[in-house]
């Protein structure tokens, strides 16, 4: 997967890594880089043979720090950053992202690691959101998802007084899962992943579909109950012999549905 300027990935077995590379501007994410990283998700949602990913950024000074915004003259939706889609695809793909945040992760770059499944997080990392200090806020998944991640009185302390969190800190009050010494954050976000890689892929499907589902409604009931639940309903005898008595112009056997 070469063809891409602002994100590498790379696989080993079941599990993709997925790098940000700008580190000479923090892993600011740009509209390219969000158009890049929809695409490599959308291959890690099809790919059969791939069961969880690790998210990161090259360097380890900055994880991500946020968005990168082209000065916009109007009300012009063509140049609003798709980080949107990024966000909704990890949150909807039925297969694990795990965030392994190597430095400084701002903004939308704590919103980003934030929507992952698990973070593990470099003992040199720094977690803060700096909206209100710029003008921008996320009243979407950076609100909703922080607050369920560490509480509704930590997340409005985390986005009005903007101060800066330490790894330690941050494991504390429940915004990563793990910390590690500085250097080992992917190799160890690799470890995790292709550890959860030995489990059901239905099962972890399922789970990820029902924890989606609790705010995005209607989406993530959809893939839990398409991706999974029909997907093994498909392969029962009764759906085998109600499609077989449709195709027949017959009454189906209600039998069957039980022999």
């Amino acid at each position: 997967m070469s063809d891409y300027t602002d994100i590498s990935a790379e696989t080993a077995g079941p599990v993709m890594t997925i790098t940000i590379r700008r580190p000479e501007a923090g892993n600011k994410l740009r509209n390219r880089t969000l158009l890049e990283l929809k695409d490599v998700l959308q291959r890690f949602r099809t790919d059969p043979e791939l069961r969880a990913a690790v998210l990161t950024g090259e360097g380890e000074k900055f994880f991500c720090i946020g968005g990168e915004h082209d000065e916009m003259s109007g009300l012009d939706y063509s140049q609003v950053l798709p980080i949107i889609d990024v966000y909704e695809a990890i949150d909807t793909i039925a297969k694990p992202v795990v965030a392994a945040v190597n430095g400084y992760a701002v903004g939308g770059g704590n919103v980003l690691h934030n929507v992952c499944d698990l973070t593990i997080a470099s003992a040199t990392a720094v977690f803060r959101q700096v909206g209100p200090m710029v003008g921008s806020f996320d009243a979407g998944y950076g609100t909703w998802y922080l607050e369920d991640t560490i509480g509704r009185k930590r997340a409005k302390e985390m986005w009005y007084l903007n101060r800066k969190y330490s790894a330690a800190q941050a494991l504390e009050m429940g915004l990563v899962n793990e910390v590690v010494p500085a250097g080992e954050a992917v190799t160890r976000a690799q470890e995790v992943a292709a550890e959860i890689a030995t489990r059901s892929p239905m099962a972890i499907g399922g789970l990820k579909g029902a924890f989606s589902a609790r705010h995005s409604g209607v989406i993530g009931q959809a893939r839990m109950a398409h991706d999974q639940q029909l997907t093994l309903y498909l392969n029962t005898r009764e759906a085998h012999e109600v499609s077989d008595s449709f195709a027949a112009k017959r009454t189906p056997n209600d039998e069957e549905f039980w022999s």
